[in-house]
C-alpha cells in the first residue's frame, strides 16, 4: 500500500496543487474505472472523477489519516456516483431516431447510458472478469447502493469495516447488500467459456458484416444470441429477430459500405464501424461495434452508436474504404 509522505500531505494542505496531484495521482485512473463501473458511462466517469478530485482538493483538512489515502478518495468517489445516480435519475439519453423503420425488437432495456471502455490488456484494473461489458451492464441493474457494496468488496477486496464507514452505514447491513447483489449477478451474469480462437472468430465476423451476409453474421452466433444498440432500448435475440433486423439494415444500407477497424473493449474484441456514402469511397464513423465471445461463436453483438466515441479509442474520423 502506498504510504502517504507527511510532508507532502502538509504542503497539499497549504495549498500546494503540485503536491496535491502527487498525492492523487497514482490513484486517479483506478478511480476512473472504478466510477466506470458503477455509472456504466465513461462521460458521467470523467466527469465523477473530476468531482472527486476537487471534493477531495477543498476536503483535504478533513483527511484525518485514520483511513489510507486510497480509502478515502474511494469513499470520495463512491458517494460522488451514488449523489449523482439519485440526482439524475439516471439520466438517460434521447433515443436516437433511425434513419429506416426497423423490425419489432424482441425487448427493450432500460439501461442505454451504457458505454464501452477502451481495453488496455496490461492494466491491472481492466481484469477479464469484472471489466467485461456484461459485468459492468449487469451492475447498473442492481440498487446502486448494492453495486457500490459489490465492486468495493468483490472487485476492490476493501474489507467490510471499510466499506462501511465508505458508505456510513453498519457493517451488517454492507453484508447483507453484498448478498443480495451476488445472488443477483449469479442470475444475469453467465461466464462465457473461454475462446481460444477469438482473433479468427472476430474476423470472420467482420468479413461476414462488412460484406452485408446476414447468413454469415447469424452462423457465428450462439443460438440465444443477441444483438444491442445503445442508447436505443432495441434488443434482438435468437436467430430470427437478428437476422429479420440485419436483413432490413442491408436493404436501407444499399450499395454503401462498410469498413471495420479492429480494436478492443471491455477486453472483448471491437471494431470501429465505418459507412460510406452511396457511390463513396470514404467511411465516415457509424459506430463500435463489442463482440462478447461464447467458446467457438459470439453471445452477444453491441453495437454503439455514440460518433463521439471513436475519439476516445483513438479511432480516426474517417478512413479510406476501398
Amino acid at each position: 500500500m502506498r504510504q502517504v509522505g507527511q510532508e507532502t500531505l502538509d504542503r497539499a494542505r497549504a495549498g500546494d496543487a503540485h503536491a496535491f496531484r502527487e498525492l492523487v495521482g497514482p490513484y486517479q485512473h483506478e478511480l476512473q474505472v472504478h466510477c466506470y463501473r458503477i455509472l456504466g458511462s465513461l462521460t458521467d466517469a470523467e466527469d465523477m472523477l473530476q468531482e472527486t478530485l476537487l471534493a477531495a482538493w477543498r476536503g483535504l483538512d478533513g483527511y484525518a489519516g485514520r483511513a489510507s489515502l486510497r480509502a478515502w478518495l474511494y469513499r470520495i468517489a463512491t458517494n460522488r456516483c451514488l449523489n449523482a445516480i439519485r440526482d439524475a435519475g439516471r439520466r438517460i439519453p434521447a433515443e436516437p431516431t433511425p434513419p429506416f423503420t426497423p423490425t419489432e425488437p424482441s425487448r427493450r432495456t432500460e439501461v442505454t447510458w451504457l458505454q464501452p471502455a477502451p481495453d488496455d490488456p496490461a492494466d491491472q484494473y481492466h481484469a477479464k472478469e469484472n471489466f467485461a461489458l456484461a459485468f459492468v451492464a449487469a451492475l447498473q441493474r442492481l440498487p446502486p447502493r448494492q453495486a457500490a457494496v459489490l465492486v468495493l468488496r468483490d472487485v476492490l477486496d476493501f474489507p467490510a469495516g471499510d466499506v462501511a464507514e465508505m458508505l456510513d452505514t453498519s457493517v451488517t447491513a454492507v453484508k447483507g447488500a453484498l448478498q443480495r447483489a451476488r445472488a443477483q449477478l449469479r442470475q444475469t451474469v453467465e461466464p462465457a467459456p473461454p475462446a481460444p480462437r477469438e482473433r479468427e472468430l472476430a474476423q470472420r465476423f467482420a468479413d461476414a458484416f462488412s460484406a452485408g451476409d446476414v447468413a454469415g453474421v447469424v452462423e457465428l452466433l450462439t443460438d440465444d444470441g443477441w444483438l444491442a444498440m445503445p442508447p436505443a432500448p432495441h434488443e434482438y435475440v435468437g436467430h430470427a429477430d437478428v437476422w429479420a433486423f440485419l436483413t432490413m439494415f442491408r436493404q436501407w444500407r444499399g450499395d454503401r459500405r462498410f469498413r471495420l477497424v479492429p480494436t478492443r473493449a471491455n477486453t472483448h474484441p471491437a471494431f470501429g464501424c465505418y459507412l460510406t456514402e452511396s457511390g463513396g469511397t470514404t467511411g465516415y464513423p457509424a459506430g463500435i461495434l463489442v463482440l462478447e465471445p461464447c467458446g467457438d461463436r459470439i453471445r452477444t453483438v453491441t453495437w454503439f452508436l455514440e460518433a463521439a466515441l471513436f475519439a476516445r479509442f483513438g479511432l480516426p474520423a474517417e478512413v479510406s474504404a476501398c
